[in-house]
C-alpha cells in the first residue's frame, strides 16, 4: 500500500487536482531531427565529455543534463548551451540518447 493509497482512505471524499497527480517528466523533452553532437575532450589533464547542438528549449536541454548525470553517478554542468560530463562516457551517453530516441553523432576520438 502506497501513500496515495492510505491518503485515499483517509479522506475518501476529496478530489486530487491537477497539479498533485505525477506528471513524467521524460515524455516532454523535445526530439529534434538533427544530431546531437558528443565530444571527448581533456581540459587542464582530466577527461570530459561534451554535449551540444541541442534545438529545443533551455529547460528541456537541463532536464536531459541532470537525468545524464545521475544514472552515471558523476559531476557536471551546464554552461552556454552545452552539456559537460566529468569523464570519458560518450559511449554510455549515445545509448542513453539513442534509447530516448534522439539522433547522435560521436565527434573525436
Amino acid at each position: 500500500m502506497d501513500l496515495q493509497d492510505q491518503l485515499k482512505n483517509l479522506f475518501p471524499d476529496h478530489k486530487p487536482t491537477v497539479s498533485e497527480t505525477k506528471e513524467d517528466s521524460n515524455d516532454k523533452i523535445w526530439l529534434q531531427d538533427d544530431p546531437i553532437i558528443c565530444k571527448y575532450e581533456k581540459r587542464k589533464g582530466k577527461p570530459i565529455t561534451i554535449l551540444e547542438g541541442y534545438t529545443g528549449a533551455t529547460e528541456d536541454f537541463k532536464k536531459l543534463a541532470k537525468e545524464l548525470k545521475t544514472k552515471l553517478s558523476v559531476g557536471g554542468s551546464f554552461k552556454d548551451d552545452k552539456i559537460i560530463i566529468q569523464g570519458d562516457y560518450r559511449d554510455k551517453i549515445m545509448s542513453m540518447l539513442k534509447d530516448k530516441g534522439f539522433n547522435v553523432k560521436r565527434v573525436g576520438g
